[in-house]
């Protein structure tokens, strides 16, 4: 997410929605290992075009010079950032002035984003495995959709289309959000725009030659908080990084989970995003067997309104001042790094806290080979559930006004999927 892009000196801001996304069930040990294991080898099959699995995040900048842009496209969303009847005045006048302070910050962490380059890495290795594990669905084809930088969703929308989806052809895409757990400004966003160009690049399509609807079939992977594979890979890096305290300090170490913040009025309104990183947090402590005392916090609060608290700033100057100086950060709402991590945990937060030797931060999932598994496992799941979305997917927030989201989650909701295809 932009945060750091978005840290804004205007009252406009105070609605501001943002995270990351998903079922929450708990699984015993014994099928925590499951997703680990390793899977039996299958020979590919092509029964058609195969089955597009697109990756969904909101993106970043990979240049200096795609910073502009990026935030332009950030500020003219009405459901990350909502200005009324002003967004389409405010929003390039924001952007523009924030564009060289927000370049200096993506300078600060080597020139550009790496999230373009670990979503891509993540999915092409997650096809890799599902090709294996499961060949009635392969050939897996691996796309990228970014809300805000590229690859927009246009622009993989109609690499589907000339990749032979859709076009009277048929054929299985996948919308796989890459927030672990669900909000209205993340994964909600990204798939109203994934709806939008799917309505405009197909929703006046006719029937292929055999009658059957000729557009791609989707179904949507919309949330996964407690998957036992994300949890394990987020438990293994969290040992990795207190076994670097010494022995005698090691269970005092405080573990400070650290997510995206939303403003009250979008938790107010029902959006399900705080129980649901409060849900991955409990299951990674379960199975680290609460081995140390730990936090959530929230980090990136923007503007002057109220925000989920407490910040995760200000929680570890408070412990530092406390005489608490062993702190971990765990981005436990990130699935990779990018200015959140990069940036704002890293230089700022630890860099500030002047105990960069005893606050430290776990390694990003990034390429880790569990969370991939992780993921390759559950996207497998998914295939064989038949499910087009989650049964969470299809309930608006009691407070939500947005016809747009009423439409596109009737539409994901409406997909008639068959297991196995």
């Amino acid at each position: 997410m932009a945060s750091m892009a978005l840290r804004l000196p205007t009252a406009q801001l105070g609605k501001v929605a943002r995270s990351s996304s998903f079922r929450p069930s708990f699984r015993c040990a014994q099928q925590q290992m499951r997703w680990l294991a390793t899977p039996t080898t299958h020979p590919v099959t092509q029964k058609n075009v195969g089955t597009a699995m697109v990756f969904l995040n909101m993106g970043g900048p990979s240049t200096l010079d795609e910073v502009g842009d990026f935030l332009s496209r950030l500020f003219a969303d009405a459901d990350l950032i909502p200005l009324g009847r002003l967004q389409n005045y405010l929003g390039p006048l924001i952007s523009k002035r924030r564009t060289p302070k927000i370049q200096k910050q993506y300078g600060a962490i080597g020139g550009g984003s790496p999230i373009r380059k670990w979503s891509e890495y993540q999915c092409e290795e997650m096809c890799k495995i599902l090709d294996q594990i499961s060949p009635e669905t392969a050939p897996h084809k691996p796309y990228v959709a970014f809300r805000y930088a590229n690859p927009l969703t246009e622009e993989m929308y109609k690499k589907l289309l000339a990749d032979g989806f859709g076009n009277g052809r048929g054929g299985r895409a996948v919308a796989f959000t890459q927030y672990p757990q669900y909000s209205c400004s993340t994964t909600g966003s990204s798939l109203n725009e994934l709806w939008k160009w799917r309505q405009r690049l197909e929703g006046k399509a006719g029937p292929s030659e055999d009658g059957k609807d000729g557009t791609i079939r989707w179904s949507v992977i919309d949330r996964w908080p407690t998957h036992p594979g994300l949890v394990e890979a987020f438990a293994r890096n969290i040992e990795e990084k207190l076994a670097e305290y010494p022995e005698e300090r090691r269970k005092d170490v405080v573990l400070l989970f650290s997510a995206h913040s939303l403003p009250m009025s979008v938790v107010n309104r029902g959006d399900p995003y705080p129980q649901e990183i409060g849900a991955t947090v409990q299951a990674v402590m379960q199975r680290l067997n609460f081995s140390n005392p730990y936090r959530l916090c929230y980090q990136s609060q923007v503007g002057p309104q109220p925000w989920l608290g407490p910040q995760t700033q200000t929680s570890v100057e408070e412990y530092i001042h406390k005489g608490q100086k062993d702190l971990v950060l765990i981005p436990i709402a990130f699935t990779s790094d990018h200015i959140e991590t990069l940036y704002e945990l890293d230089q700022e937060v630890i860099g500030e806290s002047g105990h960069p030797d005893t606050v430290k931060r776990v390694e990003s999932l990034n390429g880790n080979p569990v969370f991939i598994k992780a993921l390759a496992d559950l996207a497998k799941e998914h295939l064989d559930s038949g499910l087009a979305c989650s049964h969470q997917n299809s309930l608006r927030c009691p407070g939500c006004k947005s016809e747009r989201c009423a439409a596109s989650k009737k539409f994901f909701a409406g997909q008639e999927i068959l297991p196995g295809h």
